[in-house]
């Protein structure tokens, strides 16, 4: 369940009430109002923001899983637009194309049962009948030469050498397929195979695999090998919100809004959205906001396409403009805020006590920051490290007193860059 509760820092809301948001504020100014009042009104303020970033989150959860390319895109992608106008934004959807190869669901069947696996990226489709060989060893040209699995269905184990060179010497012995088995218990996540290579190979657990080579030790087996697979172009879509007629921003704030496969990604990354959201209201009509675009990034999970997309067609002067991207993803879970990047920036983060720093290590973490960083921009990324339900079905809630927490970071951050440069 997604907390509404919100922990106010009163001294952090004054300095922002009084310094960026031109609200009917004058009792802030006014010695002679007591300040019970001010507090009163930081925390009013405050609660309606939260209210706010609590609408974001339930509203990203309850569209499921948003994947890039999928209708479900189209509708979150709709419902950011539409909250950057309210906020007095303008607002473009930046379009891209990319290949993704997509499982549609691969498994293999003994005797009637169906066993789930993941046909490795790249492999070609295919659906095989024939009898399960088991290689020894690692899978070596020479571990192939010790067994016959020419006509066959060829399982051997990962590890030691890379998946490509295995699925080559099978289909070398004329082997009809692969399968490669995890040298852990758990479901094979193994890097793509070479493009070459037209035998389909499918990967399964090491629990599963243990379960079947038993089998085999007793009687031969004869298996359906069914890969479920294709290569598919996507087009996703960024959201870019700035105030009208700023072209040339001094800092670009990102966060992506697609999950994986199967994840409401309230954490990963709604959150991210949200506060980036919960930012721009912020900062609507003021200075910083002509200083500043928003951009909610597509296709990340599937290797940082929007990031990419968006530094590839930004003109060299937008990038050389920049003086920072800050980046947020996944700050909606665990209690201490990390943020690290560029080193020239360090002394915007060290004046923040609730906050890890964590130097340039960041940098090399893999969300839309890299993207930037790739192109000198300097940068920062906003994160609190991974959690339980990380790329599960359950990423269903965050605490939305750490989304505040963030936003407040952010904006005294922002301040402190307008200030330096």
């Amino acid at each position: 369940m997604i907390s509404i509760k919100s922990q106010v820092n009163s001294r952090f809301w004054i300095v922002l009430l009084t310094g960026l948001i031109p609200l009917q504020t004058a009792c802030v100014r006014q010695p002679n109002l007591s300040s019970k009042v001010v507090e009163y009104e930081a925390k009013a303020f405050a609660q309606s923001v939260t209210n706010s970033t609590y609408a974001d989150i339930q509203a990203l959860v309850n569209m499921g899983a948003r994947v890039t390319g999928t209708p479900v895109m189209e509708k979150a992608s709709s419902y950011l637009v539409e909250e950057y106008r309210k906020a007095g934004y303008k607002t473009e959807i930046q379009t891209f194309t990319y290949d993704k190869f997509i499982d549609n669901g691969s498994n293999l069947i003994i005797d009637g049962t169906t066993v789930p696996g993941y046909a490795l990226e790249n492999s070609v489709p295919g659906n095989v009948q024939a009898k399960l060989v088991v290689v020894p060893n690692a899978g070596r040209e020479s571990d192939f030469a010790a067994v016959n699995v020419k006509g066959a269905i060829a399982i051997v184990k990962y590890g030691e050498i890379n998946i490509s060179e295995k699925a080559r010497n099978a289909q070398e012995k004329g082997a009809l397929g692969l399968v490669i088995f995890n040298n852990q218990p758990e479901e094979l996540d193994g890097a793509p195979l070479a493009k070459e290579l037209n035998i389909p190979v499918l990967g399964i657990s090491g629990k599963k695999a243990n379960l079947l080579i038993k089998r085999t030790e007793k009687t031969p087996l004869n298996i359906t090998l069914n890969v479920n697979c294709k290569n598919q172009v996507l087009t996703g879509r960024n959201i870019i919100a700035r105030v009208e007629g700023v072209t040339q921003p001094k800092v670009v704030l990102g966060g992506h809004y697609d999950t994986v496969i199967g994840s409401p990604g309230a954490n990963d990354n709604a959150s991210g959205t949200a506060v980036l959201l919960a930012i721009a209201r912020k900062l609507a009509n003021t200075p910083l906001a002509r200083q500043t675009w928003f951009v909610a990034f597509d296709g990340e999970e599937d290797g940082l396409h929007g990031s990419r997309a968006f530094v590839d067609k930004a003109t060299p002067k937008l990038l050389t403009g920049l003086k920072a991207m800050m980046n947020f993803d996944m700050v909606g879970v665990n209690q201490k805020l990390r943020i690290g990047g560029t080193s020239s920036l360090n002394s915007l983060v060290k004046a923040t006590p609730q906050v890890k720093l964590v130097g340039g290590g960041n940098a090399n973490d893999g969300s839309d920051h890299q993207s930037f960083a790739a192109k000198g921009v300097p940068i920062l990324f906003f994160n609190r490290g991974e959690e339980p339900n990380y790329h599960t079905p359950n990423d269903k809630a965050v605490d939305t007193r750490l989304l505040d927490e963030t936003t407040q970071v952010s904006l005294d951050i922002v301040k402190r860059l307008a200030m330096e440069y």
